[in-house]
């Protein structure tokens, strides 16, 4: 198949198929919510069955576009964090990837502490959480080089 024929492949799988930005459940086509029954299989995009995994080369493009649309909501919602060394701004940025914005939000003694420009607290703020409790080793690491600014 030449490139064009593959494009026009492409293109009427696209227009047969739909594109859906949420999972939904291929054998109703209806979104899923949490605490539905999946009847066929979980898809999204154009058909995509999640069940057959992704490629890592997918998953590292996504994981791309994830990161810097959240950096970027990061930095308008708290512009201090451009302010801030480029190992600090790394675990912010780390923190809202993990629990998205609103939530990180509420660590608003830690957010203090930055604007104060101690960081010690502010690692303190991050140890003293439930995200913390519920991610382990990684709420240390990120605790240490918001304390030192040194990637370990």
């Amino acid at each position: 198949m030449t490139p064009a024929e593959f494009a026009i492949l492409r293109d009427q799988v696209k227009q047969d198929e739909g594109f859906s930005a949420v999972p939904y459940d291929d054998a109703t086509g209806q979104p899923l919510q949490v605490g539905d029954v999946l009847k066929g299989a979980l898809t999204v995009g154009w058909g995509t069955n999640l069940s057959e995994g992704i490629p890592a080369s997918v998953a590292a493009d996504l994981l791309d576009q994830r990161l810097e649309a959240r950096f970027a909501e990061l930095t308008r919602r708290f512009p201090l964090v451009l302010t801030l060394e480029w190992e600090r701004q790394i675990v912010l940025g780390n923190l809202a990837y993990n629990m998205g914005i609103p939530r990180l939000a509420l660590f608003v003694k830690m957010w203090a502490a930055l604007r104060a420009g101690d960081y010690e607290q502010a690692a303190v703020e991050m140890l003293e959480s439930r995200w913390a409790t519920q991610v382990g080793a990684r709420a240390t690491r990120l605790a240490d080089v918001m304390r030192s600014a040194e990637m370990k």
